[in-house]
C-alpha cells in the first residue's frame, strides 16, 4: 500500500499542556473580581496548579479511563458474606484525590472560600465530569451538619480535609471522609414528603434504626450519607454511616448501580435499609428544613459543573476551528463559523460570571446575599444547566464527523450535559421554587432587583428587559403555567446585568442585542453581522502549550 495515501495533513493537534485556568479569561476575571487582594495571590497560585493538572495529558488520561471503566458492584465476597462495596478504577481514585488535596471540599471555612472552591470545581470539572457528585455532597453536608453542633464538632474537619482517604473504616481512624445523600424514593421521586422510610427510635441511645429504600444514592462508597426518613414527629434528616463507631459495618444494601446515559464514571446506586443505624441531624418532623442548605449548595454546584461542561466543550470547537482550514482559510476566520463560535462564547462567558457572582453571595453570607441567593439560586440552575445540553451540542458539530466520534471527548461531554438539570430538581421544581420565593420572602425580589439595578441605564435593552420581568410579575393570572418563561427571564436579565457591568462592551453588547433585544435567532449562529464577534471569539480561545 503506498505511503503517500496516508499522509495526515489539516488534522487539529490536540488540546493539552495548558493552564485550564490561566487561559479562561472570564473565570480568572471574576477571581480577580470576587477576591479581596490580600488573599489574591494564594488563590491564584492555587488555582493555577489546578489548571495547569487539569489541562494536562495525564489528567485528560485519567478521564478517559475513569469513564471507560465504570465501577462495578460487589455485593457479597467470595464466601457468600455481605460486603456491598463498589470498585473503581484507579484513576477515579487519582482524580478524586487529586481534588480533595486542591480543597474542592473546602469552602465553608477559609477566606473566599466559595470563590475559590467553585473557580476550582469548574476547572477540575473539564478533566472529567463523573466524581464531582461525590465533592459537590460532601462539600454540601457541612450547613446541614451545622444545625447539630456536636455532630459538626466530629465531622466537618473530616469532610473538609484535603487528605483523601480510600476505603471503608471506622471515621475518627481517617484522615478525611467523603459524604453522599439519599432522599428520592421509587413512588415520590422529587416529592420526598411521600417518602416511606421508617426511622425508629432506639431507647437511651438516641440513635435510630431505618427500614425503607432510596431509588437514588450517588457515590454509595462515601464514609456517610444524609438521608430522609419517617419518624415519629414526621419527615427528619439522618446521618447513616457506612461503619459504625465500633468498626462492624452498618447494614447498607446496595441493590444495583444505574445504567445511566452519562456519568459514567461515579456510582449511582438503590440502597435498602434494613435496621440501618442512623443519629438524627436536626429536629424530628424538620427534615426539609434541615436538608435544604445542603441541596442549595448543590444546586450551586449544578451551575458551576455546567459552566464548566459549556467551557470545555467552547474550548474545544475555537480550538478546532483555529487550527482546521477548510475552503481556503482557517474555519475561525469564516464569518459564518465565526457567529456560532462567538454565540457559544457568549452563553458560556454568561454561565461562568453568573456561577461566581453566586459563589462571591455565599462568601458575603449578609441578609442581602442571602436574599439575592433565594430567588437567584433556582434561577440560575434552571436556565444555565438547560443551555449547557444546547451548547455541547453546537460545539461538538463544530468538530463535524471528528466531533462524533468517541476519540474527541465531545460525545462524553454531550451525554454529561443533561445531569445538572435533573439533578437536585429538574427544570418545573427550580421554576415552583421561583415562584415560592416570590410569594413567601418578598425580600428575595427586592435583593434581585437591587441586584440587576446595579446596571440600570448602561444599556436600553437591558433596561427594557427589567421593565419587561416587573410587567410579567403585576400579572398573577396564570402564574405557575408561566413559570418557566417567567423564570428564564429573570435568568437573562441577571446575565445580562452582570455582564453590561463586568464583560468587555463587545460582550455585553452581544449578550443584550440577541438574548435581551430579541435580535437573534432560536439557533446559534444567528448574531447580528454588525457585532465585533471576532473579539468574542479571540477572548475564549485558549491556548496549547
Amino acid at each position: 500500500m503506498a505511503a503517500t495515501t496516508h499522509t495526515v495533513t489539516n488534522q487539529v493537534p490536540p488540546l493539552v499542556g495548558h493552564d485550564v485556568f490561566a487561559t479562561d479569561r472570564v473565570l480568572s476575571e471574576a477571581v480577580e473580581r470576587h477576591i479581596e487582594p490580600g488573599i489574591l495571590p494564594v488563590a491564584l497560585e492555587e488555582l493555577g496548579e489546578l489548571g495547569r493538572a487539569a489541562g494536562s495529558a495525564q489528567a485528560q488520561k485519567w478521564g478517559a479511563q475513569a469513564n471507560a471503566h465504570p465501577p462495578v458492584l460487589r455485593t457479597h465476597d467470595r464466601y457468600g458474606h455481605r460486603v456491598d462495596e463498589v470498585e473503581f478504577h484507579p484513576s477515579w481514585h487519582r482524580l478524586l484525590g487529586h481534588a480533595v488535596s486542591a480543597g474542592l471540599t473546602d469552602a465553608w471555612g477559609r477566606p473566599a472560600g466559595h470563590v475559590r472552591r467553585a473557580a476550582g470545581f469548574l476547572v477540575w470539572t473539564q478533566a472529567e465530569a463523573g466524581h464531582g457528585c461525590p465533592l459537590s455532597m460532601t462539600h454540601a453536608a457541612v450547613p446541614a451538619l451545622r444545625t447539630d453542633p456536636e455532630l459538626a464538632a466530629v465531622w466537618e474537619p473530616l469532610l473538609t480535609s484535603h487528605t483523601y482517604v480510600q476505603g471503608l473504616r471506622n471515621p475518627r481512624e481517617k484522615a478525611g471522609v467523603l459524604f453522599g445523600m439519599g432522599m428520592t424514593e421509587k413512588q415520590g421521586g422529587t416529592d420526598v414528603r411521600s417518602n416511606t422510610t421508617r426511622a425508629e427510635p432506639l431507647s437511651g441511645e438516641g440513635g435510630y434504626l431505618l427500614t425503607g429504600h432510596k431509588w437514588f444514592c450517588s457515590a454509595p462508597m462515601s464514609d456517610g450519607f444524609l438521608v430522609l426518613a419517617q419518624a415519629p414527629g414526621g419527615l427528619s434528616c439522618f446521618l447513616v454511616p457506612r461503619v459504625l463507631p465500633d468498626g462492624s459495618r452498618n447494614v447498607f444494601l446496595i441493590q444495583r448501580l444505574k445504567d445511566k446515559l452519562g456519568n459514567r464514571s461515579n456510582a449511582s446506586a438503590e440502597v435498602e435499609f434494613d435496621g440501618t443505624w442512623a443519629r438524627l441531624v436536626g429536629e424530628e418532623g424538620r427534615g426539609v428544613r434541615t436538608i435544604i442548605e445542603m441541596v442549595a449548595a448543590t444546586r450551586l454546584d449544578c451551575v458551576v459543573g455546567s459552566a464548566g461542561l459549556m467551557r470545555q466543550a467552547v474550548a474545544q470547537a475555537v480550538h478546532h476551528s483555529a487550527y482546521r482550514d477548510a475552503f481556503g482559510g482557517p474555519l475561525i476566520d469564516k464569518p459564518l463559523m465565526r457567529n456560532v463560535l462567538a454565540d457559544l462564547a457568549l452563553e458560556s462567558e454568561a454561565a461562568t460570571v453568573l456561577g461566581m457572582r453566586l459563589a462571591a453571595a455565599y462568601d458575603a453570607d449578609t441578609d442581602q446575599e442571602r436574599a439575592f441567593l433565594r430567588l437567584a439560586l433556582p434561577a440560575a440552575k434552571f436556565w444555565v444547566t438547560k443551555r449547557c445540553t444546547a451548547v455541547v451540542g453546537e460545539a461538538l458539530e463544530c468538530l463535524g464527523g471528528n466531533g462524533y466520534v468517541e476519540e474527541s471527548g465531545m460525545p462524553r461531554l454531550l451525554r454529561e450535559a443533561p445531569l445538572n438539570s435533573i439533578w437536585e430538581g429538574s427544570g418545573n421544581v427550580q421554576a415552583l421554587d421561583v415562584l415560592r420565593a416570590l410569594s413567601r420572602e418578598p425580600r428575595a425580589l427586592d435583593a434581585f432587583l437591587r441586584e440587576v439595578g446595579k446596571a440600570r441605564g448602561a444599556d436600553h435593552r437591558l433596561d427594557a428587559a427589567i421593565k419587561g420581568l416587573l410587567t410579567e410579575l403585576a400579572d398573577l393570572a396564570g402564574i405557575e403555567a408561566r413559570a418557566r418563561r417567567l423564570v428564564e427571564r429573570f435568568a437573562l436579565v441577571l446575565q445580562g446585568s452582570l455582564l453590561v457591568r463586568w464583560a468587555p462592551p463587545e460582550v455585553a453588547d452581544a449578550f443584550c442585542a440577541s438574548r435581551l433585544g430579541g435580535d437573534g435567532g432560536a439557533v446559534f449562529g444567528t448574531l447580528p453581522h454588525s457585532l465585533d464577534l471576532a473579539s468574542v471569539v479571540a477572548r475564549a480561545r485558549p491556548s496549547s502549550g
